[in-house]
């Protein structure tokens, strides 16, 4: 096991060294540079800040001094923010997007729990297809179209809720709604399809046979058992509404990491696009890591086949 973990690490660390030197090298190829502007800045001012941030140096010098800082934990300083810390910033703005994430988990694992079940247990009924209709429609809606609609129906129209910023609970009620869609239908299906092949188990005609209850059946052997393989996608799952955060955030004009992410490339703020696109790589390599890791654990044929790689 330790041999398969640690093979695991290396690739993880790889991926993000890969990950890192690519977005870097690719920022270099935007238009344009953070510091060139003739209204607010003098050519001599633009030297002065060109050698603060050590753009006067040829790009493989650049580089190197970036991923020298960032082996020492350091991200750099932002430009749009008069060199505040790139680390400060993003941990004032993190908690916001782990706000509404987990409220997004939380709201999408239970109602697609409940459509999934329902759709099982009345399979080929109205319920089943409108829950199946519900999937389709939450997994196929990009999440840029779902928050414009949802914020004019439920905002503007109806006036249910507010439509954009971050003053109260309340406000996180529909970005939370737009991030829960996509969880929820994923999870609605995943559901289903692993409760009827559930339901057609031999152990489940066997305890029907000796006489107990639906509710029992349901309770004790088909959703205890078709809930296992759901433990497996919802760290992937968790990781890809990161990319929902940053569409959502924006939408909605919600002070987050995602929401600041966006302003930085218009910015051309290439500390801080650098320190968020590494930590949502450190995010979605975790989540894969560890998966893999209780993969390994679960199936000792998993761990085998990985030592032979």
């Amino acid at each position: 096991m330790l041999k398969y973990t640690l093979k695991r690490l290396v690739n993880a660390f790889v991926v993000l060294f890969i990950i890192t030197t690519a977005t870097w090298f690719l920022m270099q190829l935007l238009p344009g540079s953070p510091i060139q502007n003739s209204e607010k800045l003098t050519p001599e001012q633009e030297a002065q800040v060109a050698e603060q941030y050590n753009l006067d140096e040829p790009l493989p010098v650049q580089y190197a001094l970036y991923m020298s800082g960032l082996l020492r934990g350091d991200l750099g300083d932002s430009y749009q923010f008069g060199g505040r810390s790139v680390t400060g910033i993003i941990l004032e703005r993190l908690p916001v997007s782990i706000f509404l994430g987990t409220q997004a988990i939380i709201v999408g694992l239970v109602v697609g729990l409940f459509l999934g079940i329902v759709s099982a247990l009345k399979q080929n009924s109205i319920w089943d297809s409108g829950a199946a209709f519900l999937a389709v429609l939450g997994v196929s809606v990009p999440d840029f179209v779902l928050a414009p609609l949802a914020q004019y129906w439920l905002g503007l129209k109806l006036g249910i809720f507010p439509i954009a910023f971050f003053e109260s609970w309340w406000h996180s009620v529909l970005p939370s709604l737009v991030l829960a869609t996509v969880v929820a239908a994923v999870i609605a299906t995943f559901t289903r399809t692993e409760m009827l092949e559930v339901l057609g188990q031999d152990y489940v005609t066997l305890a029907k046979a000796k006489g107990l209850s639906r509710l029992a059946v349901v309770l004790r052997h088909v959703l205890r058992n078709s809930m296992i393989p759901l433990v497996t996608i919802m760290l992937p799952l968790t990781a890809a509404l990161v990319t929902g955060v940053l569409i959502v955030e924006t939408v909605f004009s919600i002070p987050g990491l995602g929401e600041q992410f966006v302003r930085s490339i218009f910015e051309k703020d290439f500390p801080i696009i650098m320190g968020t696109t590494i930590l949502f790589s450190v995010f979605f390599v975790a989540s894969y890591l560890l998966q893999d890791i209780l993969y390994g654990i679960i199936d000792p044929r998993i761990r085998v086949a990985g030592n032979r790689e």
